[in-house]
């Protein structure tokens, strides 16, 4: 008979937390770099781990997208190698929690739609003209539309079109009537 050997999850994974009391943030031109002293443990290959160690250029990434904006972010290093996670970026001083909030807001924007004035679907690709928050007029193409919105509660939505870029509709039941309208069948 063939003896299981079960093994415990955190023998597995680790998660390794930036904390304010590990790591400083800098920004280097338009980019993050962080200095982190990560607990010293050893690798799957045998290799020591650990220590104080320097990134020339880091990524935030949200887990979370739409639920907490600025909780458990993930911090890559440049080959998208997790570093470890931030849990909360208002647990760092004012300064770097503005440069990280900054960044994140730059990364996910988004501009909001407040008024749809066409969509016209041709051969697989609709075709949108709207109006963002700010006044300012947007036209944009989206491949799929279906498949292109996603709704993260029955009113709240992202649009993402053909160039990756992502629009949101706050709440569609604050759309006019006419706007709600057209989008309605994709919803």
């Amino acid at each position: 008979m063939t003896e299981l050997k079960t093994t415990a999850l955190s023998d597995v994974v680790s998660i390794t937390y930036i904390t304010k009391d590990n790591a400083s943030f800098r920004r280097d031109g338009d980019f993050l770099s962080l200095r982190v002293t990560l607990p010293e443990s050893v690798g799957f290959d045998g290799e020591p781990l650990g220590g104080e160690k320097y990134y020339e250029r880091i990524y935030l990434h949200r887990s979370f997208p739409y639920e907490h904006l600025y909780e458990y972010i993930s911090v890559l290093d440049r080959d998208s190698v997790e570093i470890g996670i931030i849990s909360d970026i208002n647990d760092f001083d004012p300064e770097t929690s503005e440069m990280l909030r900054r960044e994140l807001d730059r990364k996910y924007f988004a501009p909001v739609i407040k008024k749809i004035l066409s969509v016209k679907e041709r051969y697989g690709y609709s075709y949108w003209e709207t109006i963002a928050e700010d006044g300012n007029r947007m036209s944009f193409t989206v491949r799929d539309t279906f498949r292109s919105i996603l709704k993260v509660t029955p009113e709240h939505v992202f649009i993402t079109d053909n160039d990756s870029n992502r629009y949101e509709i706050r709440n569609t039941d604050e759309l006019d009537r006419k706007s709600y309208k057209k989008i309605e069948l994709y919803l």
